[in-house]
């Protein structure tokens, strides 16, 4: 059954993410890594709930190999309020919950809690930064930083998106 559901009231602070983006420039670096290009492409939709679904697949650029997959949520604390807590999950064994506000066509966010499983790949992240931003001609800028237990928090990414739909 296709549906197309209302957007929840309390969402309108977030509705600029709604719908499916995909980059038309991303780069990775970090101190322990050589820097990197990538693709990526995210949606951000919504089944009528305060909060907003998120899925994220990062693949190479010389072809369709993937990456990187993020599935998740966005969720405001309530109409009229500009709190919001992302919940992460990365197919590489990591979870983070990260809170943050929503100003404006901004949304930036700090982790509050990371997991990840016993045998993920070491050294373990312990923190991770990211702000969504509307930009110039309607693209959407993410900037993600990252701390490791070795590496201090430090841009990781930094990707432009245009939407796609």
């Amino acid at each position: 059954m296709m549906f197309k559901p209302q957007i929840h009231e309390a969402l309108k602070p977030l509705s600029f993410l709604i719908g499916k983006w995909k980059s038309i420039s991303a780069k990775g670096a970090y101190p322990t890594i050589n820097p990197f290009t990538y693709c990526e492409e995210v949606t951000f939709s919504s089944i009528g709930q305060p909060l907003l679904n998120y899925n994220s697949i990062a693949y190479n650029p010389n072809g369709p190999k993937p990456m990187h997959l993020e599935s998740g949520f966005l969720r405001i604390k309530a109409a009229g309020t500009n709190e919001v807590a992302f919940m992460v999950a990365h197919n590489f064994g990591l979870t983070s919950l990260e809170e943050g506000t929503v100003k404006g066509n901004e949304i930036c966010l700090k982790s509050v809690q990371i997991a990840r499983m016993t045998f993920a790949k070491d050294p373990a992240v312990i923190g991770i930064e990211r702000c969504y931003s509307l930009i110039e001609e309607g693209k959407l800028q993410l900037i993600l930083s990252m701390e490791t237990e070795n590496i201090g928090l430090t841009e990781h990414l930094r990707v432009v998106y245009e939407k796609i739909d």
